[in-house]
């Protein structure tokens, strides 16, 4: 509790007017003392309103909150929130409201002023948007209650528990990207093909014809009806992207609102949809985390909310990527050949470690190595050269950019193809891949 306003101005004119009174004594001058007794009666006064003030606030029952809220959000979204408000004033009250908002979530319109009127309900709201993914929880409100004769505030806790989780803005993909992928998918003309052949799936028997290889002959099936019997596969209609996702010290770079994992997680997403959408499996497998994460493939429209849940508290570490564990770990894992997107990025001094892991990877499962690179990289490469400092700069980014393109060479030259994409680029240039990849029979 604390003194309002009211309460600290009349005591600071009774304060000075006792000083001007006892000045004037001081210097001699003649001080009617029934003025003396007036100011020091409208000070008793003062203070014994105040002490009545304060027990008759202390006993103000306390409003009651209800917290309405989306179960999920937005990153980066804006959001409403509803504050329900009941109570038991006899008098209409005008309290003020403040939200105790968890750190990682931005705000506007706090703290909020209301007017609460006897017998009725009031519904105020506020603006949320979050600047990090996770899990968090809303504790409590915080209310400031008038005192009757306005010369205290009573701050009053309120118990409000609250639970939200802030996924990856894939509402945003949705609105622009996703509907631009169904375009493509209609555009190219890709549909899910069953093609009989010399694939890995089982199909059916059937009997033994001129051209069919002696590895398809049924020898059980055969000494049974006693003719040449023959296995007939297909081609595997489920194919299997896993997503390698790097969440090591180099994926914390930032470009603009979002870092290069919230990117990369975007790009992730955005290929699953259109993976998904083709009838394939999706997988995660996560490296250089506090907490390795890993997800089976599994195909239907049902995983991409599996996905969501399994990366919406993810985050990146301060680990250093270890290739050749993330790779050991996931041979160990999948078993059936896949395609394996490797999502990172690239600096000169992996040369050795990576290619060896993604030659071991490339010898099971088909390999796309996916690398970020810094907008800043870009900026500086196109920014005019006028200073030493500039010229330093300008010099130091070309010779990474070239190390980094030495590396993509090799990786091209070992039979792995890389992607160089900026982050807002990363998940349309995955998606053109994979479709170019699907066209041509390829996945």
């Amino acid at each position: 509790m604390k003194p309002s306003r009211l309460l600290l101005t009349w005591l600071a004119v009774l304060l000075a007017v006792s000083i001007v009174l006892g000045a004037l004594r001081a210097l001699g001058m003649a001080v009617p003392s029934a003025l003396l007794s007036i100011n020091w009666g409208l000070l008793l006064a003062l203070l014994a309103l105040a002490l009545l003030d304060a027990v008759r606030v202390r006993r103000l029952p306390s409003p009651r909150v209800q917290r309405q809220m989306p179960g999920s959000l937005a990153l980066g979204r804006w959001g409403e929130i509803r504050l329900d408000i009941s109570h038991d004033f006899a008098q209409p009250l005008h309290v003020q409201l403040f939200d105790h908002v968890p750190d990682g979530l931005d705000f506007e319109n706090l703290p909020l002023s209301v007017e609460l009127q006897p017998d009725q309900r009031s519904q105020i709201g506020y603006r949320l948007r979050p600047l990090k993914r996770g899990h968090f929880t809303f504790a409590r409100c915080e209310t400031s209650l008038p005192s009757p004769l306005g010369l205290w505030t009573d701050r009053r806790l309120l118990d409000a528990v609250d639970h939200t989780r802030v996924y990856p803005d894939f509402a945003r993909l949705y609105d622009g990207q996703l509907l631009a992928v169904d375009n493509w998918l209609s555009q190219l003309g890709i549909r899910q093909r069953q093609r009989r052949g010399q694939g890995q799936e089982f199909h059916q028997l059937r009997e033994f014809r001129e051209g069919d290889s002696l590895r398809q002959i049924d020898w059980k099936a055969t000494a049974r009806h006693r003719t040449p019997i023959a296995r007939e596969y297909e081609d595997e209609r489920d194919q299997q992207i896993i997503f390698m996702l790097d969440c090591g010290r180099r994926m914390r770079s930032q470009d603009g609102e979002l870092s290069h994992f919230d990117h990369a997680l975007n790009a992730c997403l955005l290929l699953s949809y259109t993976a998904l959408r083709q009838g394939d499996a999706v997988g995660l497998n996560t490296f250089a985390s506090d907490q390795t994460r890993y997800l089976a493939p599994v195909k239907g429209t049902d995983q991409l909310n599996v996905l969501l849940n399994t990366v919406y508290d993810l985050d990146s570490s301060q680990r250093p990527a270890d290739y050749q564990a993330a790779v050991t770990q996931l041979l160990a894992r999948q078993k059936r050949r896949a395609l394996v997107v490797l999502v990172t990025n690239l600096r000169d001094e992996d040369d050795a470690d990576l290619l060896a892991a993604v030659k071991r990877l490339g010898q099971q499962h088909r390999v796309l190595v996916a690398s970020l690179r810094e907008e800043a990289l870009d900026r500086l490469r196109q920014t005019p050269v006028q200073t030493l400092p500039e010229a330093l700069a300008y010099c130091g980014t070309v010779d990474y950019l070239n190390a980094r393109a030495e590396l993509h060479k090799q990786l091209a030259a070992h039979g792995v193809p890389a992607l160089d994409s900026r982050p807002s680029e990363l998940g349309a240039d995955l998606v053109t891949q994979y479709l170019a990849w699907k066209k041509a029979g390829t996945v």
